[in-house]
C-alpha cells in the first residue's frame, strides 16, 4: 500500500501548512504596517 501524504491539520480539518503558505504571500502583517507607520512618523517629526 502506498503511503498517503500526511497533512498537518487542526482538529477542525484546517490545513496548517496551507494557511502558513497563504499568509506568507499576503504581504505586510498588521504589526509590520504599524511599525512602518511609527518609523515614518518619527522621521517626519
Amino acid at each position: 500500500m502506498k503511503e498517503q501524504n500526511k497533512k498537518n491539520l487542526t482538529s477542525t480539518g484546517t490545513d496548517i501548512d496551507e494557511v502558513k503558505r497563504l499568509n506568507a504571500q499576503s504581504g505586510l502583517s498588521y504589526n509590520r504596517v504599524k511599525q512602518a507607520l511609527a518609523d515614518r512618523n518619527r522621521k517626519n517629526s
